[in-house]
């Protein structure tokens, strides 16, 4: 183990370790000790460096160093550091990917909490944008975008440049900014006469062999064939599929603008609903990686001790996940009627961090003459960061490179299980096929409709 010549360790060769976020405590919000934490922890990373190439945060701090008169972290003036907290938007890949320093190390680096921190401050002292308030309200948001005839307005309103100008304004959302489509028809609404397949569920691995299905803000009310593809090859597989009779936002837009109150208040919702789930002998799967990553890992985090919380945390899984565990269980059916040739797979942020591997590419790889091209690259867009005025064009500036990746691949479909990932990078492609979800080339492979 290497040492430097005080005798700390220059890096850590053991696996990272996460520390609850003790957010309820009063020194959780104490602004003097946050001020003196943001300094330890940015000069180290000005002495590192490492985590340069990720999101825009670390390369704002170590500009404002090297513009300062000492070209040291004693030269920046600490009212700038929000500048570096604003940047984050809590991918946590600096976290698992990246720094050497994370525990067990005894410098005990946790840098998307305590820009986590810093938020919450901001947002217990009211000083969060009231426009960042209601774009993260992505429930209250849906339930009425999603009302008969207001669907029609609102979709034909995010393609009128008047109207798109008149938001920036009164919501801060840049008028080039890509915003996804309402459906009055709900994935709730297609789903209400859904009926289950009649099969005996066959355990496998850590995998009950059904499910209960959380549709998410975004498939219920943006994207409906999404889920819908993902009911499809479910029961193709003989994996019955229920959907959970009430949910609420799993949290993660509030998680990244500190409203901790609120994803709070979302958790009292949900859990119980998914804990009944669980005890009908189902496993709890949605198509949206960020909402899995909040179950798996936000909210044990936030509630260590609450063992409704980690007994949700066993049942949670990303999609491909589950049907890898039914596949090596030789449960997965392999009979595929259409190849798709040369595929660029993105694989989110928010799916990397859940530390479950390459799931996507292994199930898509069991197709027949399909080649995976693998795109390990952030795309920028993470929620709120790739459509606000502020962030737009550095969210767009982030994506270049994802696309020209893209690009220099050739492949006959782009994909990310991130819908909205997907959708940022496609509009910098002429694609050659429309389709960008995973589960939707998976359910052209089968062969249903």
């Amino acid at each position: 183990m290497n040492k430097n010549e005080g005798g700390l360790r220059e890096g850590s060769l053991e696996a990272p370790t996460r520390h609850a976020l003790d957010w309820t405590s009063p020194e959780f919000y104490n602004e003097d000790k946050l001020k003196e934490e943001l300094e330890r922890v940015f000069d180290i990373c000005h002495g590192c460096r490492r985590c340069v190439s990720l999101c825009a945060s670390f390369p704002t701090l170590f500009d404002l160093v090297d513009e300062s008169p000492t070209m040291e972290l004693d030269g920046v003036d600490k009212a700038d550091y929000s500048k570096v907290v604003d940047e984050c938007f809590l991918c946590d890949l600096c976290y698992q990917a990246k720094c050497p320093y994370v525990p067990p190390h005894e410098w005990a680096i946790d840098y998307p909490h305590l820009m986590l921190r810093a938020k919450a401050i901001e947002f217990h002292k009211g000083k969060r944008k009231l426009s960042l308030k209601i774009i993260s309200n992505t429930d209250g948001v849906s339930r009425i975008a999603t009302k008969p005839g207001i669907s029609s307005i609102i979709n034909a309103s995010n393609k009128n440049k008047t109207a798109r100008k008149l938001l920036e304004k009164t919501l801060d959302i840049h008028r080039d900014a890509h915003l996804p489509q309402y459906h009055s028809n709900t994935l709730r609404k297609r789903m209400k006469n859904h009926q289950s397949s009649r099969v005996i569920p066959q355990p496998a691995g850590p995998t009950l062999g059904r499910i209960a299905l959380f549709a998410t803000c975004y498939c219920n009310a943006n994207e409906p064939s999404i889920a819908e593809d993902l009911v499809k090859v479910f029961q193709h597989n003989d994996i019955p599929v229920h959907m959970i009779s009430k949910e609420r936002c799993c949290g993660m837009p509030k998680l990244e603008q500190g409203d901790l109150q609120s994803v709070d208040k979302y958790r009292q919702v949900n859990i119980p609903q998914m804990l009944a789930e669980i005890d009908a002998g189902r496993d709890i799967v949605a198509a949206i990686p960020s909402c899995v990553l909040m179950f798996k890992q936000e909210l044990p985090l936030m509630f260590p001790k609450d063992k409704d919380v980690q007994r949700v945390k066993q049942h949670i899984f990303d999609p491909f996940e589950y049907l890898l565990h039914r596949h090596k269980a030789g449960l997965l059916k392999t009979n595929f009627k259409q190849s798709l040739g040369k595929i660029a797979w993105h694989v989110p942020c928010h799916q990397r961090v859940q530390n479950i591997g390459p799931k996507t590419k292994n199930i898509l790889a069991l197709i027949p003459d399909t080649e995976i091209q693998v795109i390990e690259r952030c795309s920028g867009h993470d929620g709120t960061y790739g459509v606000r005025r502020e962030t737009y064009k550095k969210s767009q500036k982030i994506a270049r490179a994802t696309i020209s990746r893209v690009k220099r691949a050739d492949a006959d479909y782009l994909v990310s299980d991130c819908p909205m990932a997907a959708t940022q990078i496609a509009d910098g492609l002429q694609l050659k096929n429309p389709e960008t979800s995973p589960l939707t080339l998976l359910r052209m492979a089968y062969g249903l409709n």
